[in-house]
């Protein structure tokens, strides 16, 4: 038979040991990893606020949990320092896609928000002028200059050369002589082969000799720069209007470091254009930088609404549909309690009310 005084202290030292085993999620602050845009982030003088933070502090009073928000710089670095267990838990609109998924000890909540990956293009298809500004980039521009001084110094040494023996074809005065030097060095160059002059001395030949060879590098210099504006100028730069995912192949389309858009550009076979933030990919579309911007819908909507005065729009199309949710460690306690209370604030409404509180 169990004397009583016995159970009761077999009892409780089975409550000791339970208490002790849940007490580092609940005594301990958790260190939560906060990134995102506005309406989702906002980051303001006493700390943070948003639509993703909201549902964060509401799932956080209902299971009681203390914690520290800590910012981070992007959703993927924000993904990582879970990983390495920096953060406990990452908030913000993490996007669930397949390649997350896959990281072996990273997993999310159910998806508390449902939204689209929308597209960002000017108001106004861009003007000849714009699209003319190509052909005076650095590249282009350095590629001609680097051509003449080149084109100068073959005309020169060849006049040098062949001034004294050649004078019908190679005057002795240096203006006359050294333009005929660059005619005929343009001539090589170019493989036109008029033959109306032509070196007789044995220097100028072999100048000339080694002209043929450097020319073949100075061609397909110019003819890579002249061939990317070109393309950009057809392509890039053209004035048909994108009204669906496949009319941005080929172009200049901006994305924001770290974020779901970069694999979309990729799939899409788009050129991509790294972007700080979603401000700085918004006035890349404004200036006429880029042919279009990838992001979430939702957070594009609201800075639009912010900022009405920009020459920007979204596209009538959508790319993916996209859900957020939070990022913890696989194998967290974090796990069924995030989950029930997600749920529950759908349910009730919560998530609703939350969200049309930030986007109408």
């Amino acid at each position: 038979m169990i004397r009583p005084r016995l159970l009761i202290s077999s009892l409780s030292a089975v409550m000791v040991v339970l208490i002790s085993g849940a007490a580092p999620l609940l005594a301990k602050p958790l260190k939560v990893g906060v990134t995102g845009t506005p309406p989702f982030v906002t980051k303001t003088g006493s700390g943070f606020s948003g639509i993703s933070v909201d549902v964060w502090r509401e799932v956080a009073e209902e299971n009681k949990l203390t914690y520290e928000l800590i910012p981070q710089e992007s959703p993927d670095e924000g993904i990582r320092a879970v990983d390495s267990e920096a953060i406990d838990l990452l908030v913000g609109p993490i996007s669930i896609t397949p390649r997350r998924l896959a990281i072996p000890d990273v997993n999310f909540t159910q998806p508390y928000f449902f939204a689209k990956a929308g597209v960002l293009v000017p108001k106004s298809p861009p003007t000849l002028f714009s699209r003319l500004q190509v052909f005076f980039g650095r590249a282009v521009i350095s590629s001609v200059v680097v051509l003449i001084g080149v084109l100068a110094a073959v005309g020169t040494l060849v006049w040098l050369a062949e001034r004294h023996r050649n004078e019908e074809a190679f005057p002795k005065p240096a203006v006359a002589g050294i333009s005929s030097g660059m005619w005929f060095a343009l001539v090589t160059l170019t493989t036109v082969g008029y033959g109306d002059k032509a070196p007789v001395t044995r220097m100028g030949r072999t100048i000339t000799s080694i002209w043929m060879v450097m020319s073949l590098i100075a061609v397909s210099s110019l003819t890579a720069s002249l061939a990317s504006a070109f393309t950009l100028f057809l392509s890039g730069a053209a004035d048909t209007p994108i009204t669906s995912a496949k009319d941005l192949a080929q172009r200049r389309v901006a994305v924001i470091q770290g974020t779901s858009g970069i694999r979309l550009a990729e799939s899409g076979n788009m050129n991509q254009v790294a972007a700080r933030n979603l401000a700085a990919a918004i006035e890349m579309v404004n200036q006429g930088q880029v042919d279009a911007m990838i992001f979430d819908r939702p957070a594009i909507r609201y800075y639009l609404k912010q900022n009405p005065e920009m020459k920007v729009k979204l596209a009538p199309f959508t790319l993916a549909e996209e859900t957020y949710g939070f990022a913890f460690k696989t194998g967290s306690q974090l796990n069924t309690p995030l989950d029930v209370s997600i749920l529950k604030l759908q349910r009730n409404g919560t998530v609703e009310k939350l969200t049309s509180q930030q986007l109408d």
